[in-house]
This record gives C-alpha cells, structure tokens and sequence, in this order.
C-alpha cells in the first residue's frame, strides 16, 4: 500500500510562485511513475504534469510549460511540483499520483493508470 501527502499549496499572487511536494510511503515508489493533475472548482480534473521511474523523463499539459517543473527525488520518496509564473486559471485543488510498480521507463499521463492518489492541496492564485 502506498500513501501520498501533498504539501505546499496556498494563496499566492498572479506572477508568484509555489513549490508543492508530495512525500509517498511504501517500498515501491523508485518503481512507479509519479504525477500531478489538478481540478478547479466545476471542472473536470486534468492531468499537469508526468515524471518516469527515474525522473530523466518529463511531461507537460501545453498550458504550463515553461512555467512548471516536476521532479523526484528517489532518496527521500518525495515528488515536486515547482510553478512559476502563477495564472490566476491555475487555481485548483493539487493531486499527486503514483502507478503500481512498472516496467516502463516512460512517463503516465492518464489518469486511469495511477492508482494511488493523494488528499489534494489547494492553490490559490489572486488576480
């Protein structure tokens, strides 16, 4: 079983930035592909950003590139979410996911092939 604890949300300015984390427990999270998807208010919840097993591999939803960077560090079971250049639209509620253990070096980005999901952080950016 693993668990995931996200951390780091909050109010912000437009043009801020925040730094999200997101601690997993269990053995098994060097071996899963972690990402973050997030879901505002009346809105379905997208996908924002993909690291693989290793973090050498990265994927981004087109409305945060450049702005976002995910990041893992296998150490301390622990992925990232830096955002850059708040929008007052990237106002939503944070998720962490992780897979099951896999063999692939790639990165996940549907939401229907994670199966651990963290409580969610809020992110709120003021215009």
């Amino acid at each position: 079983q693993v668990q995931l604890v996200e951390s780091g949300g909050g109010l912000v300015q437009a043009g801020g930035s925040l730094r999200l984390s997101c601690a997993a427990s269990g053995r098994t999270f060097s071996s899963s592909a972690m990402g973050w998807f997030r879901q505002a208010p009346g809105k379905e919840r997208e996908f924002v950003a993909a690291i693989s097993r290793s973090g050498d591999s990265t994927y981004y939803v087109d409305s945060v590139k450049g702005r976002f960077t995910i990041s893992r560090d296998n150490a301390k079971k622990t992925v990232y979410l830096q955002m850059n250049s708040l929008k007052p639209e990237d106002t939503a509620v944070y998720y962490c996911a992780a897979t099951n253990s896999i063999a692939s070096r790639g990165v996940v980005t549907t939401a229907n092939r994670y199966v651990y999901w963290g409580q969610g952080t809020q992110v709120t950016v003021s215009s």
